[in-house]
């Protein structure tokens, strides 16, 4: 069933195409608390039409781009040169732990007085005045 998900969808992990470039020109860096595991090209070269090494992440599970801590988000986008792995690495008070994109899902955030939130909607004030044309 994984060879299936892996072929034929991009939300479950990595696919056959990430599979094969990963084996063929990435370097492991690390793993975080998720379970999700970071690539570099080998070596550290760099791209030649980027001008900078390629990383990426293999996320385990279903892909969310939200999962990846911030020690690896700052690797990730070249804020740092070096991996969490390779130091120690502390989140600061104001970094939060993960929490799920709820987007789509029941628990999504619906503000007061959507016809998604739970409850009765609040009634009309009074205070709408429509347009009107030339009124």
């Amino acid at each position: 069933m994984s060879l299936l998900k892996e072929i034929f969808t991009w939300w479950n992990g990595q696919t056959m195409g990430t599979r094969w470039y990963t084996y063929r020109k990435g370097e492991r860096v690390g793993e975080d608390e998720f379970g999700n595991i970071y690539y570099r090209t080998r070596g550290g070269v760099k791209d030649k039409t980027l001008g900078f090494e390629r990383r990426w992440v293999i996320f385990k599970g279903e892909v969310d781009g939200s999962k990846i801590p911030p020690g690896w988000h700052g690797w990730m986008h070249h804020r740092v040169d070096t991996p969490p792995t390779k130091e120690d690495y502390q989140p600061r008070d104001w970094q939060l732990p993960h929490i799920p994109n709820l987007t789509g899902t029941p628990g999504a955030y619906h503000p007061p007085g959507s016809t998604l939130a739970s409850g009765q909607r609040p009634p009309a004030t009074g205070d709408y005045k429509p347009w009107t044309p030339g009124g």
